[in-house]
């Protein structure tokens, strides 16, 4: 293929034009790929903001329909000896540790998991201590989802001593965490309030994560570089005409 512009002839090679098209596609594809994750920021954030307008009391019924986010206040005790920690979950500031999540026996009947916050790790071999009180309490706190790994392993065979609580789990399932506690437990968790007593290291709120401003300057640069090198790739292809 070629053209002439002017004293100019564009005749670009076969492999050039195979390595900008690959380039181009993977180009823009990251990019609306970051489009796609800023939208998807956009969403929970809105969540987050709408979930702060009302508290709706807890129960089994609705733990499973309400809103991600939805500000909520539960009555019950606390289950202290059949609590999980959630492995390779870092602080606020990056530090490894793990996140207590303990079950909470409603008085309207069911269980829901508290995330009661991050713990440091401390040495491998000794598990904190995150025993509470199981006196009946009223606490509050946000709807959410169990943590999950950007890729999903097979977790049937996980955990600590089956005779060691708190039980050490890394991402689990929903099921595993029923298998491992021996009851049913709501599929939605909450996370405690920074402000409720009995929790520990409590950073919730998702704006303290990047947002997605973070995600839209990563398309420009994605589309960026693809503009970059089909300008390159033009520049390349026209060759001086020879008079």
């Amino acid at each position: 293929m070629s053209a002439r512009f002017a004293n100019r002839r564009f005749a670009p090679s076969l492999l050039g034009t195979a390595l900008v098209v690959i380039g181009v596609a993977v180009f823009t594809s990251l990019g609306s790929w970051q489009l796609s994750r800023a939208e998807e920021k956009r969403a929970l954030q809105a969540l987050y903001d709408a979930g702060r307008e009302t508290t709706v009391t807890l129960h089994i019924e609705n733990v499973d329909r309400l809103g991600r986010y939805q500000h909520v206040r539960a009555r019950g005790r606390f289950l202290s000896e059949r609590q999980v920690l959630l492995d390779n979950m870092p602080s606020a500031s990056g530090r490894p540790g793990y996140r207590v999540l303990t079950p909470l026996e409603l008085a309207s009947g069911g269980i829901v998991l508290i995330d009661r916050g991050w713990v440091p790790m401390g040495d491998r071999r000794t598990l904190p201590n995150v025993a509470v009180s199981e006196e009946p309490r009223e606490l509050s706190g946000r709807l959410d989802e169990l943590p999950r790994p950007g890729l999903m392993l097979d977790d049937s065979a996980q955990g600590n001593d089956e005779e060691t609580w708190p039980r050490l789990l890394n991402f689990p399932t929903h099921a595993t965490i029923e298998r491992a506690l021996g009851f049913a437990v709501a599929r939605r968790i909450v996370l405690l309030d920074p402000s409720e007593p009995d929790g520990f290291e409590r950073a919730w709120d998702i704006r303290t994560q990047f947002g997605p401003e973070r995600h839209i300057a990563y398309a420009v640069q994605w589309f960026a570089f693809a503009i970059v090198g089909v300008v390159i790739y033009l520049i390349v292809s026209l060759r001086k005409q020879e008079t």
